[in-house]
């Protein structure tokens, strides 16, 4: 796991391709580089025409920006595939226990398992939803995992995306416009298609609606126009047919959510919501929020709504919770990770610090709280005095920090200015989760574009590819 020879995912031993990429292979020697250039810029102008931007924060313009897009697939076959199916359903299982166990008679605390203060004590813990039951009792319907291979069956988590997991319009247009540039690429390939995520995701959250509700009416909750993803939100409610709205348009009556439209109000009985906990409800959390809809947690508590994901969810969305994963699978299933943690040390602990600071320029420490590749250090790729301006940091509230291993990231095949050159991958797969959860086959591959960088987040400058998963081999 440590860093040194990583796994190339197309070449095997002696230069040898990996049967899953050989039409890969064969495609890339035979195209010219120059086309690979044209079809390069033809994907930018069909990116833009469809409107696909990321807003960067903390640059000096926080302008929209194009997610840059490599136009040479990653391919996983169904075998690989199978094993990160299983391995993220049992995941998603065992914290959805979790979440509901702890509002309810938190068994695994009591059983010594998660010391008390991890919950408790977390900032994302919402004693408003102790005792309240909700629909199939689940706490997250949309899930985002993200994955990093280190080898031939080896595949760690390295992070769990519980409140507002983002990219999957990324994962949608990345294949469309594949389709679009090489439509004979797919011709020889069985390939699991990934279109169907929108009218998975709509029935998953008809699927809990209210008691009751037959029909029920779904809208997606935004923060506007001036949040990261609020193109993904756009997409996302135009993809399922339902309402965009934001907290202005709706309100609270008897208990059930309305929202406000021409024909006068509708009743709204789902929302996904891609607006944080504290900005929801100002009169139960930030009074200041501007975002929410006032009464909407009391609307909640009563069976009014349905929130898509939970209110409370953060609490497992943490990078200090992350280490109890493999405790919750145990504990609620019996039965062993399927996908393996990486190993992390948490720097409250005295002796995790002294080991931690003395080999902070071989390891990667991460805020517990922290997202999008913000807030952390890679040792072997940092300065010394970054290295020491970290360190203060850490010394100042080493509970706010966790490290772990340089891990030694996958490569495949990038299409770089340079020409076809390996660059290091992750995995972001997409649970859905209704009456029952469905893993989306593909997921979101986010490739770090720089030469030897192991940072692939969007915000940090990675870019995305589209995944192919093979079933059934070649077509006839």
């Amino acid at each position: 796991m440590a860093s040194g020879k990583f796994f190339d995912e197309m070449h095997g031993d002696s230069d040898t391709v990996r049967d899953a990429y050989d039409a890969i292979a064969r495609w890339l020697a035979s195209v010219p580089a120059r086309e690979f250039k044209a079809k390069r810029k033809e994907a930018e102008v069909l990116f833009r025409r469809m409107g696909i931007t990321f807003l960067v924060y903390g640059t000096a313009e926080s302008v929209e920006r194009l997610i840059p897009f490599d136009i040479i697939p990653r391919v996983l076959t169904q075998e690989e595939w199978s094993l990160i199916e299983r391995g993220c359903l049992q995941r998603v299982h065992a914290i959805n226990a979790f979440l509901h166990d702890i509002y309810h008679d938190q068994e695994i605390v009591k059983a010594g398992r998660i010391p008390p203060e991890a919950v408790f004590t977390n900032p994302k813990y919402r004693p408003e939803m102790q005792g309240l039951d909700l629909p199939g009792d689940t706490y997250i319907h949309i899930t985002g995992i993200d994955l990093v291979r280190v080898g031939e069956r080896e595949f760690y988590v390295i992070e769990d995306n519980l409140r507002n997991p983002s990219g999957v319009s990324y994962m949608l247009e990345n294949r469309e416009v594949m389709m679009r540039l090489f439509p004979s690429l797919f011709s020889g390939h069985r390939i699991a298609p990934v279109n169907n995520y929108p009218e998975l995701l709509l029935q998953n959250l008809r699927a809990v609606a209210p008691p009751g509700v037959t029909q029920p009416t779904v809208a997606l909750m935004t923060p506007g126009i001036y949040n990261s993803a609020y193109f993904e939100h756009v997409f996302l409610a135009d993809e399922m047919g339902v309402e965009l709205v934001e907290g202005e348009d709706l309100f609270v009556k008897d208990d059930h959510v309305f929202m406000r439209t021409t024909h006068g109000p509708v009743q709204v009985d789902v929302i996904y919501r891609r607006v944080d906990d504290e900005y929801l409800d100002p009169l139960a959390f930030n009074p200041d929020s501007i975002l929410g809809v006032p009464g909407l947690l009391a609307a909640y508590r009563a069976g009014g709504v349905t929130l898509a994901n939970a209110i409370g969810t953060g609490v497992a969305d943490d990078k200090a919770m992350y280490t109890f994963v493999p405790d919750m699978i145990d504990f609620y299933l019996g039965e062993a990770p399927i996908l393996s943690n990486v190993p992390t040390w948490q720097l409250s602990k005295a002796d995790d610090l002294a080991y931690v600071l003395d080999r902070l320029h071989e390891v990667v420490v991460k805020e517990v709280g922290g997202a999008g590749g913000y807030g952390m250090l890679v040792g072997p790729a940092a300065s010394k005095a970054e290295i020491a301006a970290y360190r203060a940091r850490i010394l100042a509230d080493p509970g706010n920090f966790i490290a772990q291993p340089t891990l030694s990231l996958s490569t495949c095949p990038t299409f770089t200015e340079r020409g076809v050159a390996s660059r290091h991958v992750d995995l972001r797969p997409y649970v859905l989760t209704g009456t029952n959860s469905t893993v989306v086959p593909g997921g979101l591959t986010r490739v770090a574009l720089t030469e030897g960088s192991l940072v692939v987040n969007s915000s940090q400058g990675g870019g995305t590819k589209d995944t192919w998963v093979l079933r059934g081999g070649r077509r006839p």
